[in-house]
């Protein structure tokens, strides 16, 4: 009888799952400037202020948060600061921009947080397939962070890989 050899098991090639440092959705909040704006054209400072004050901020409580306006309006830079008065002190984080802008932020603050003690001189695959789209903004972080320390870097799945580093000796 036969024994099978799983070479890519043996090969010490380690799999980086970039879906593993994608932002959870449920931890997402989105700050809507619309409902604050005068015929959804214009930002009145007192009428703003005011609905500050008596808006329900418990939603944000924990929560990553990104600030933006739904329609087309010119909105003062000052709003937004003062958006984040009151969303500093509960939310986990701040952000201006879209919600995909702000899961490409967290993505790549969480690839930088990665220890890469446990790669130096080891061969690395980054995942390439995945139920979830990853942006090429994660790819490039994670391949600026590992090239340094790792021995050979790869993209793909370990049974079928596209070279993408080398160390030369």
């Amino acid at each position: 009888m036969e024994t099978f050899v799983n070479k890519v098991a043996e090969s010490g090639i380690l799999t980086l799952d970039l879906t593993h440092y994608l932002p959870e959705q449920h931890t997402l909040a989105s700050f809507d400037l619309k409902p604050f704006l005068f015929r959804e054209m214009i930002l009145r400072e007192k009428d703003y202020r005011e609905a500050l004050k008596i808006h329900d901020w418990s939603v944000y409580e924990n929560k990553q948060v990104h600030i933006f306006c739904s329609v087309d309006a010119i909105i003062p830079m000052w709003a937004n600061m003062l958006a984040v008065v009151y969303l500093q002190p509960i939310s986990d984080s701040v952000f201006f921009g879209t919600r995909e802008e702000l899961q490409h932020y967290l993505l790549i603050n969480n690839i930088a947080q990665i220890d890469t003690t446990e790669y130096i001189d080891k061969r690395v695959v980054i995942k390439g397939c995945a139920d979830v789209q990853i942006p090429a903004q994660g790819y490039v972080a994670i391949s600026a962070l590992l090239q340094p320390v790792v021995k050979s870097l790869m993209y793909g799945e370990p049974c079928s890989t596209v070279p993408i580093y080398k160390k030369k000796n």
